[in-house]
């Protein structure tokens, strides 16, 4: 009996130990089963954020599409009269008619301010007796008048005490210079205005005491002073040059006088015609004001 009852025994603490067994690998799948639940539900909310926000690009991309529909649309429409043959005729005439205004007021320039060639003592030769220079790409360009020889308002522009400034230059001689300066200066501002071109170098008029500014930086020496913390901006100031010599650095005067010279360049280049040099600025103007008033610029 005692041997049958140390077999059961044995017997029952093996089945307990494998109930146990079996036990601690349930709970632990419990754990597994609890872990993937969460992930899940994690997944699933991502998942309806990830949709959500899908949802609205789809419904800014749907947006987007009609917008583009409806541009396109518009563009074939706008294109399809443009090709015909009456939306381009309007589109030319619509130029022609711009082109013929801007040649009227500049026209109106040319006699507030007139360029002229003066030919004896007391003679002038008028704007249209000149001969012009080519357009841009053509070779043969015509040899610039001699700037002396050239008269603006009456006005003979010298630029000669700009270069060699004494004592003994003659004070009216540097007046009338100033003068003339200024009539170019008010004839290309007028000018730019009418054929809507921003000046590259901003005139501003005062008559015979007329200034020209350069949008180069000129930083004051007196900033090297301020702390690190200070802007570099608040240090930079416009560049200005007088166009008149009385009371001032003829360097300066001289340098204004070029940038002027620029401008009308600018503006020769815009209407396509070719610039007459650096020290030729009523031989420019002049070009400038014939090229305008010419049928080829209706036509271009």
């Amino acid at each position: 009996m005692t041997l049958q009852g140390d077999l059961v025994k044995n017997e029952s603490l093996n089945k307990l130990n494998e109930l146990e067994e079996m036990r601690e690998r349930l709970e632990a799948r419990k754990v597994v089963m609890a872990n993937m639940s969460t992930r899940c539900k994690v997944a699933t909310e991502d998942a309806k954020k990830q949709e959500e926000m899908l949802s609205t690009e789809v419904r800014s991309l749907l947006v987007a599409g009609t917008s583009l529909s409806v541009a396109r649309k518009r563009l074939q429409e706008a294109n399809r009269l443009l090709t015909e043959e009456r939306g381009c005729v309007k589109l030319k005439n619509v130029q022609r008619k711009l082109r013929a205004r801007q040649q009227y007021m500049i026209s109106q320039v040319s006699l507030l301010y007139p360029v002229k060639i003066l030919v004896g003592p007391a003679q002038e030769q008028e704007l249209e007796s000149y001969s012009s220079s080519s357009r841009l790409g053509n070779p043969s360009a015509s040899k610039p008048v001699n700037q002396g020889s050239l008269t603006i308002l009456g006005l003979n522009l010298t630029l000669l005490p700009f270069t060699k400034m004494s004592f003994f230059t003659d004070k009216k001689e540097v007046q009338r210079s100033a003068t003339a300066l200024g009539y170019v200066a008010h004839a290309v501002s007028l000018i730019a205005s009418y054929l809507q071109v921003p000046l590259r170098y901003p005139l501003r008029l005062g008559g015979s005491r007329s200034y020209i500014n350069d949008h180069a930086s000129s930083i004051d020496p007196a900033s090297s002073d301020l702390s690190l913390d200070t802007t570099l901006s608040a240090n930079v100031k416009l560049a200005e040059f007088p166009l008149f010599l009385e009371g001032q650095d003829t360097t300066r005067a001289a340098y204004a006088v070029f940038l002027l010279n620029k401008d009308i360049e600018q503006l020769l280049n815009f209407i396509g015609v070719k610039s007459l040099g650096p020290r030729h600025v009523l031989a420019n103007l002049k070009e400038l004001l014939r090229s305008v008033q010419s049928s080829e610029y209706i036509d271009t």
